[in-house]
């Protein structure tokens, strides 16, 4: 795609292996067998293979599928004949952008040694596969069965299913895939099952899932994490919803919080630290425009619930990083 937010329409040439046989039938048993929730995971590749100009993903366009691809396009294309203020998609690339520099700086972070770092709710994610920073980290990933399974599927077939190959497109020491839902208690327990060592510096990443779940479910899974931190070096990657962006879609939407960077330190989380779309550390060159949506609401106090000028809600993305703390030990 070219550069959509100097106002130029993306060149949109679908690759040729999209209608491969295996890619064709992948994609079919998504659309018609998929929920919302399932399907997301290829919406979130459809936009980082369409703003491919800024996120180098060499897997995106094929772990997205055709249907993905062409909506996503054509929300694109609109924006930009109607000089809209924000381009579809942008959210994606900036979240993706911040969450690849949150990964290379925290591994820099710690003192040498193995690292681990988990995806949970891991979808299309491919870090494993573009980000050299992860050249000495084990990886592991954490999704639906059905969900890991279609993207080992277009993996392999992408890389023609020889080990050497694959090896050759891994730039993570290692990557481990560990089907669990994480609104069962024992997504912990499978990822220590294969592999996962609770004493190595680890980094967890919680991009675009914790939303999805319900308030119990994600207060769960933050409690899970921040009670398992012991003495080696951990970081907690993780966006947040408020209120207001759950009215979205309130059949996918759930779990929310206005306040995350006060939500985390009660939960025994320390050093952290908020972004919003459009800070400085969250803008990667793609929101010039001082009166786009992103721009106008950091301006305004986080609580207000709807704009002073307009009405319109004040639907925030906030972004997260937190370290996590040793659990208080009890002396007998």
């Amino acid at each position: 795609m070219s550069n959509q937010e100097n106002g130029s329409l993306p060149d949109f040439i679908l690759p040729d292996s999209l209608y491969t046989e295996t890619i064709r039938e992948v994609h079919s048993a998504v659309e018609h067998d998929w929920d919302s929730l399932r399907q997301s995971a290829c919406q979130t590749a459809a936009g980082r293979a369409l703003w491919k100009h800024v996120i180098h993903d060499p897997l995106a366009e094929l772990l997205a599928g055709e249907t993905y691809l062409k909506k996503l396009y054509e929300k694109i294309k609109k924006d930009i004949l109607n000089n809209a203020k924000e381009i579809s998609g942008v959210i994606i690339a900036v979240r993706t952008l911040w969450f690849d520099k949150g990964i290379e700086a925290a591994l820099t972070s710690f003192d040498g040694g193995g690292a681990q770092v988990v995806i949970l709710g891991a979808g299309m994610d491919t870090r494993a596969y573009r980000l050299s920073c992860l050249k000495d980290s084990n990886m592991f990933e954490v999704d639906f069965p059905e969900v890991l399974q279609m993207k080992t599927t277009i993996v392999e077939a992408a890389t023609e299913t020889t080990d050497e190959q694959k090896h050759q497109l891994m730039m993570a020491k290692s990557l481990n895939r560990v089907a669990a839902d994480l609104r069962e208690k024992d997504w912990l327990e499978k990822l220590q099952e294969s592999g996962l060592n609770l004493n190595t510096n680890t980094v967890w990443v919680l991009e675009g899932i914790l939303y999805y779940l319900s308030h119990s479910n994600a207060m769960e899974v933050l409690k899970i994490i921040a009670n398992n931190c012991t003495s080696a070096h951990t970081v907690l990657l993780a966006d947040f919803m408020n209120k207001q962006s759950t009215t979205m879609s309130s059949s996918n939407f759930h779990f929310y919080s206005d306040y995350p960077d006060e939500l985390l330190p009660s939960l025994g989380f320390s050093d952290v630290k908020l972004s919003q779309i459009g800070d400085p550390d969250a803008h990667f060159g793609l929101l010039h425009d001082p009166l786009n949506l992103f721009n106008k609401l950091r301006n305004l106090p986080r609580s207000l619930q709807t704009h002073p000028d307009d009405g319109t809600p004040c639907c925030r993305l906030y972004l997260l990083q937190a370290s996590g703390e040793p659990p208080n030990k009890t002396i007998l």
